[in-house]
């Protein structure tokens, strides 16, 4: 009779550090989602009474909450929409530059001084948009009135100033361009270089080779760099609230004097002078931003995601 051998198992020793390193990754996790649930406890308790005010009560004697946030809603969408029509291009070429045409040294010091924009504060884009930028485009504004003033967009009065939709979104469009053309970037650097090569082989000119080889690659992360501007767009504050002439209006004008509100800006400068439910009503608007923004940002990674193949992007 035979006894069969046993082989000891063995168990790998979990070091101290893993275990602290493991315990501080979980916690650090679990805060980030109990904070985001109080800053949303927070913000649904203080606006209830913004949403039960009756006329009168609310500022600009709306007659409810909706009417009161709607031009607010309208004016943030319409200037990041702006914001996106203008940075997309630019972001993608910048981007394809840095890439697949500018050599090494060159590319390398582009994209470090494109990374250095986001970290220029939000204050210095509005003070540059207001004392650079919008005296500058106000006789090109006056000349696109003459000329195109037939179109709704372009119809006149023209700003005498330069402050209008048009100069926030511009000031927009260069806030969100770092981070676009960092995602766009990164993503044409992970195309296949073997597609790249065997397009290049077969005779494709080098555009006909990032036409064929690389954008289609780089798809759905061109859609998340767009949506991720798009969410940052949403929040700025300061920098619309120092450019633009507001007004509590729905206006597609882009180089009017009557400009719509954003909810942020709209927020930074009413805050100090509410008191009561106008405090709750500004809170409520608040709300609104951040369901929005918290939307955008997860369709964003909705999007990242189904590209598994980045890996830089999850």
């Amino acid at each position: 009779m035979t006894v069969a051998a046993t082989t000891p198992t063995t168990k790998a020793t979990v070091r101290p550090g893993d275990r602290v390193f493991s315990g501080a990754t979980l916690f650090s996790g679990i805060l980030i989602l109990v904070v985001l649930a109080a800053v949303a406890l927070f913000l649904v308790v203080q606006s209830l009474p913004a949403f039960v005010a009756e006329a009168g009560t609310l500022p600009n004697d709306a007659t409810n909450f909706w009417s009161y946030v709607g031009p607010l809603v309208f004016g943030t969408v319409w200037a990041s929409l702006i914001a996106l029509l203008i940075a997309t291009p630019l972001a993608l070429g910048i981007a394809l530059f840095i890439s697949h045409y500018a050599p090494r040294r060159i590319s390398q010091g582009l994209g470090y001084v494109i990374d250095l924009l986001a970290a220029v504060p939000s204050v210095v884009f509005g003070l540059w948009g207001v004392l650079v930028l919008a005296p500058a485009v106000q006789p090109f504004y006056a000349n696109l009135v003459d000329w195109f003033g037939w179109v709704p967009l372009f119809a006149g009065p023209v700003s005498g100033t330069g402050k209008t939709i048009l100069t926030a979104a511009i000031v927009l469009a260069v806030m969100v361009l770092p981070i676009m053309t960092a995602v766009m970037r990164e993503i044409f650097f992970q195309a296949p270089v073997l597609h790249e090569e065997a397009a290049l082989a077969l005779g494709a000119t080098r555009w006909e080779m990032i036409r064929l080889a690389v954008l289609p690659f780089a798809r759905s992360g061109i859609v998340s760099a767009i949506m991720l501007g798009l969410g940052r767009a949403l929040g700025e504050t300061l920098a619309i609230a120092i450019v633009l002439s507001p007004a509590i209006v729905v206006n597609f004008a882009l180089l009017g004097s009557q400009n719509p509100n954003t909810i942020a800006a709209n927020i930074a400068l009413q805050f100090n002078e509410a008191v009561g439910v106008g405090v709750n009503t500004l809170i409520a608007s608040g709300l609104v931003l951040f369901v929005i923004t918290l939307a955008v940002n997860m369709l964003a990674r909705f999007i990242v995601n189904r590209r598994k193949a980045f890996s830089g992007a999850n």
